[in-house]
Parts: structure tokens; C-alpha cells; sequence
């Protein structure tokens, strides 16, 4: 018998010998094994309670982490627009449209990354930062292929798929 498990006493009726049918916990019949309740292995050692509050605060994370990734890279778009205009597509890099280009798209992320931070409409900004990430990532793709960078921003294109679809965001101004 495994360490730390107690033997259950027999079910009224049945006799000592006789074995009960074994059910299998969900996560052991999809190929895990399983902890205390069913849970997956690993994550029998954190308490209910903490993986209740983590699931309630899971969007708010989110949302806060694709925040400080738009306040980034939308104060480098500012701060240092010639750095960034190899990135835009079809326009020469010294060409001022296109240092004009960077300064608008650096300026529209800050805008979401406040949005996102301060927490209004944050479902709102996260879309449009979807849309914005989804010309990125092409842009990106068509101009050098599928990359680091591309694929590093196809994960933030998902983290904000996943905000603009959450509505259980907490620390909001507005909804």
C-alpha cells in the first residue's frame, strides 16, 4: 500500500476479501498521474484555496502582463523611433513616413498598455492589441520568415486572445 494512505474499511454488506471496483481518477485516465482528489500530480501540493484564487486572478495577470509588454516596446517605439523602423514593411528605413509610422504605433501601444494596466476596458484594448499583433506577426513573417521574433510575438498574440476573451478581470476602473 503507497505511503500516507489509510486502507478504507469495507462498504456495509460486502465481505473483507472482496474487492470494490477501482475508478480512476480523471487525470489518471488521460495518462497523468494522479494526486489527492484527482488532481494532477504536481498540483495536489498547493492547497484548494490558492489554486481558487490564482484561477479567479489568472486574467488580471494576464491582463497586467500583456500591459508592461505594451508599455515596453510602445516607450522604445518613442523613445528611440529609428530603432524600430526596419521592422516596418515596404518603406525605407530612413524614410521619415516610416520613423512617422513607428512614433504612431509606439503611441497607440502606450495607449492600450494604460488601458490594460489601469484596467479600462481592458477586453476592449486587448482585442485591438490582438489586431495590432496579428499585422505584426505578419508583417514579420512575410518579411524574414518564421522566426524568434515572429513566434515570440504569436505567444502575446494568444496572451491577448486570452484577455479580450476573459471577462473575469478584477481591479478595473471600468468594465
Amino acid at each position: 500500500m503507497p505511503r500516507g494512505r489509510r486502507r478504507r474499511a469495507p462498504a456495509a454488506g460486502t465481505a473483507m476479501g472482496a474487492a470494490e471496483p477501482a475508478v480512476a481518477a480523471p487525470a489518471a485516465r488521460a495518462g497523468r498521474p494522479a494526486g489527492p482528489g484527482g488532481r494532477p500530480a504536481l498540483l495536489h501540493l498547493l492547497p484548494s484555496a490558492v489554486l481558487a484564487g490564482l484561477e479567479d486572478w489568472a486574467p488580471t495577470f494576464a491582463r497586467l502582463a500583456l500591459g508592461a509588454v505594451f508599455l515596453w516596446f510602445g516607450s522604445g517605439e518613442l523613445w528611440q523611433p529609428r530603432l524600430w523602423t526596419g521592422y516596418v514593411p515596404l518603406l525605407p528605413q530612413s524614410s521619415g513616413l516610416t520613423a512617422l509610422l513607428v512614433l504612431a504605433h509606439g503611441a497607440l501601444l502606450l495607449l492600450l498598455a494604460t488601458a490594460l494596466l489601469f484596467g479600462i476596458a481592458p477586453r476592449v484594448a486587448a482585442g485591438i492589441g490582438a489586431v495590432l499583433l496579428v499585422e505584426i506577426v505578419m508583417a514579420l513573417t512575410i518579411q524574414a520568415g518564421l522566426n524568434d521574433i515572429a513566434v515570440r510575438d504569436l505567444g502575446v498574440l494568444g496572451l491577448a486572445l486570452a484577455v479580450a476573451g476573459s471577462a473575469r478581470h478584477r481591479l478595473l476602473l471600468t468594465r
